[in-house]
């Protein structure tokens, strides 16, 4: 079995560009908060806590 692989380019316009960075810095913050969350519940109880990220919705309302 070989893998295979497309490369496309993309040229997006300067909204789209705005667009995806506001997208992807997004993702990073509820990443990061998951993330902390997760750290922080294992260090004071021993076990993991599953979040999601709807949860941060109420504090971050860019999030929407």
């Amino acid at each position: 079995m070989t893998n295979r692989a497309i490369k496309y380019r993309a040229y997006p316009t300067t909204e789209q560009s705005v667009m995806f960075a506001k997208t992807f810095g997004c993702c990073r913050k509820v990443y990061n908060l998951m993330l902390s969350d997760k750290i922080e519940s294992y260090k004071s109880t021993g076990k993991f806590v599953t979040v999601t990220p709807a949860k941060y919705k109420k504090d971050y309302p860019y999030l929407r």
